[in-house]
């Protein structure tokens, strides 16, 4: 069995370099809904028997540009972790402060935010669970956060992975593969 993970195409959205902790989470509810632009990806080309995407709209469109009007199976079991403001806080701070503040929480499991870290094991693992006993070769677009999770409980699932690194660029995917089961 074999798993292509893929990550969304670019989200045409920018964010505020500087802001409040309301303007941060408003910009990260605006993310979830912005439009992506165009994808650049070669995964159409492999062979795969069903495609899982988040139930955010840019899972979908990214998707739809890369496999036409194929049916998707939408799961929020692979959406990004969400993030909101670390801490109430009317003057404004850089973006990067908010964005390793909220991570660094889910890190270590402090419920400020929307969900810690042991949350989103248990979803990656009840995602992989559903695809081995599906066993289809298999395209998953999902996120470049969520990602690292997703594949990190691959690897403990006995997966083989190839091509992991630090960052996901947008559009650029990994291959998991299972051998021996199913």
């Amino acid at each position: 069995m074999r798993a292509v993970i893929i990550r969304h195409g670019k989200v045409d959205f920018e964010r505020r370099k500087c802001c409040t902790s309301d303007e941060f989470n408003e910009d990260c509810d605006t993310y979830d809904r912005a439009p992506i632009g165009v994808v650049r990806s070669d995964v159409s080309e492999m062979k795969y028997e069903a495609i899982y995407v988040s139930n955010l709209v840019r899972t979908h469109e990214t998707a739809r540009q890369l496999f036409g009007d194929e049916e998707f199976i939408e799961t929020d079991l692979i959406r990004e972790v969400p993030l909101c403001a670390a801490f109430s806080f009317k003057k404004e701070l850089p973006l990067i402060m908010w964005n390793v503040l909220g991570r660094l929480q889910w890190l270590f499991n402090i419920h400020v935010q929307k969900e810690i870290r042991r949350e989103t094991v248990r979803r990656a693992d009840q995602f992989i669970k559903m695809i081995i006993e599906d066993h289809k070769d298999c395209m998953i677009v999902s996120h470049g956060f969520f990602m690292h999770t997703l594949i990190r409980c691959m690897k403990k699932q006995g997966f083989r992975i190839h091509g992991t690194h630090a960052n996901y660029s947008n559009g650029e995917y990994i291959v998991a593969e299972l051998e021996g089961r199913g």
